[in-house]
């Protein structure tokens, strides 16, 4: 799936705060601009309640074509998703299967698609994640973006859904996957209906974890990055790519208390973690201030960071 664009600029780069193929700064039904999937997003801090669904479905308001998508700067979403939180019986994390509820699939089953599909937007709190279009099985057009099939009426298995790469095989996507984006799994997994993560707990890091944490448009970022000997940069921290590499290395950005904690959930029992102000490499071109939340913030984190058992440590000046 073509990038829209993110929080550090990748393809058509728009806007500064998000990850894979579509738009970062408010996915809500008034304008947005398109993110990619490793840009994160607005989750339960200073986001208005309302706002506060987790993982949902979108329309496009308008029935935007998914051939014009990748060419937006500003997409809006439909008034109500087409799949929240509610629709949702499981995901399956290994292979992106959405079991729905009876109500979920009415929803599905009952979009009226071309053979050119119909465009999506994967949200959290009303913040795009990434885009894809829903296609029919029946279409003889090729797609090279993300897919969800919509399945055939009273066929086996008719009330599961898969988001997949590609139309009518993954051979046709060229690009990053953005499924496992770590703010739509930590969402599914809040809500309890995430199932078979293959690798929920962080590896072991020999150096233990770094967080940091910056407030930008009235919002607190926090990366969790492995601990090294060299001093971080801060475009290393603040690009977030949401990495957990087979080599160990990890680099995973969030938005909101709710998030970090849950990365702080994943990190091994007795794992050493220091909560720094800033990085020590050269800022003076850094375009954020690196700098601690409330205290009641701080407090609340690192009581939680305790009561997962770990060796967690705020560097205070």
């Amino acid at each position: 799936m073509k990038r829209l664009f993110g929080f550090i600029p990748t393809k058509l780069i728009l806007v500064t705060t998000l990850g894979i193929s579509l738009m970062l700064i408010g996915c809500s039904p008034t304008s947005t601009q398109v993110p990619t999937t490793s840009i994160t997003t607005p989750t339960t801090e200073n986001v208005p309640s309302t706002q506060n669904e987790g993982f949902a479905i979108y329309l496009t308001k308008g029935d935007i074509p998914p051939s014009q998508m990748e060419a937006l700067s500003h997409v809006d979403i439909a008034d109500q998703p087409v799949i929240s939180l509610d629709d949702i019986v499981s995901y399956n994390s290994t292979n992106h299967e959405i079991t729905l509820t009876e109500n979920g699939i009415k929803n599905i089953t009952g979009l009226r698609l071309g053979i050119y599909g119909e465009s999506f937007l994967v949200c959290v709190n009303k913040s795009p994640i990434y885009w894809g279009a829903f296609w029919t099985p029946i279409s003889s057009v090729s797609f090279s973006g993300i897919t969800i099939e919509i399945p055939l009426l009273n066929s086996e298995g008719s009330n599961t859904i898969k988001i997949s790469l590609g139309y009518p095989a993954e051979s046709f996507y060229h690009d990053e996957d953005p499924r496992n984006n770590a703010m739509v799994m930590e969402s599914l997994r809040q809500a309890g209906k995430l199932i078979n993560t293959p690798a929920d707990e962080l590896p072991h890091s020999f150096k233990g974890y770094e967080i940091y944490s910056w407030s930008q448009d009235n919002l607190w970022h926090y990366t969790l990055i492995t601990g090294t000997n060299r001093d971080k940069t801060w475009q290393e921290i603040i690009t977030g790519n949401n990495t957990v590499s087979t080599d160990g290395w990890v680099n995973i950005h969030v938005i909101g208390v709710d998030f970090i904690k849950g990365l702080i959930a994943r990190i091994p029992h007795g794992e050493f973690v220091i909560w720094l102000l800033s990085p020590r490499a050269d800022l003076s071109q850094c375009p954020i201030n690196f700098s601690f939340p409330p205290a009641s913030t701080v407090d609340d984190i690192n009581a939680y960071a305790t009561q997962c058992g770990l060796d967690f440590t705020v560097l205070t000046p």
